[in-house]
């Protein structure tokens, strides 16, 4: 990490309706940098991901690279921060090919017909040569398997040429190969022109292993947020409610 901030978030508060789920949160995640935010079930990381990625309203002030996100158009925001969720689907019998290019969208001014540009196809090209996902340009994602579905929709989300990826959770019914594959492509890809990525892991000992950063939060308030290797284990007990070290050690024990 170079010292620069790209994702910014100061005083966040968000929610549904009437109801408040994150409180006045604050943090930061460098270029190249990989903060995963952690936190029981109903704490609010998958709303807080919402809200950085516009899908729902927020009051506070969020910036990507400098960029205030606070009201601007759909395209101005998805040329900065996309948003992979463990829920997207392939609802079109496109080629694989033709799904990634719709990550290009945001770059043409929201035309519904529009003409791919050589920057387009170069994009496109790249993204899916990072994610493993050329060879497959000509078949139907509909004929796909779950992993390999997967990387087309981070070959998506890199064609899109964010600077922030958001992901809720990626790597959810991934088997270890796929789980593998995908975290070391978002290693490159933040590491290439100081970049970030903020991820919700269900898996805590994936989440410690792909960021360098934490976000702990606790019912919607942060209760701290740091580098990985300077974690407190006695905060990660208080906040799953457990000894989470031997619980860990009780799963993995017959691979150390």
């Amino acid at each position: 990490m170079n010292g620069i901030t790209m994702l910014k978030v100061e005083h966040l508060s968000c929610g549904y309706g009437k109801t408040r789920v994150i409180h006045d949160l604050s943090f930061q995640v460098a270029a190249g940098g990989r903060l995963c935010i952690l936190g029981p079930n109903g704490c609010g990381k998958t709303t807080l991901l919402r809200a950085l990625a516009g899908v729902i309203p927020w009051q506070g002030r969020v910036e990507a690279d400098g960029f205030s996100l606070k009201g601007v158009s759909f395209g101005q925001r998805a040329k900065r921060v996309a948003l992979m969720s463990q829920f997207s689907q392939a609802g079109f019998d496109y080629t694989v090919y033709e799904t990634v290019m719709l990550g290009r969208y945001a770059h043409h001014g929201g035309s519904l017909f529009p003409v791919e540009t050589t920057a387009d196809r170069a994009a496109v090209e790249d993204a899916m040569r990072r994610t493993g996902v050329w060879e497959l340009r000509e078949q139907l994602v509909t004929r796909l398997s779950g992993g390999q579905l997967q990387r087309v929709f981070l070959a998506r989300t890199f064609a899109q040429e964010p600077q922030v990826i958001l992901l809720d959770e990626p790597a959810n019914h991934l088997d270890l190969r796929y789980q593998a594959a995908l975290l070391e492509s978002l290693r490159d890809w933040t590491a290439d022109q100081g970049r970030c990525v903020a991820g919700v892991f269900h898996d805590l000992s994936l989440a410690l292993a792909f960021a360098d950063t934490a976000l702990l939060l606790e019912e919607g308030r942060a209760l701290a947020c740091g580098l990985v290797e300077e974690l407190d284990e006695k905060l990660l007990d208080r906040l799953y409610g457990m000894d989470v070290r031997r619980y860990m050690k009780g799963i993995y024990g017959r691979w150390v």
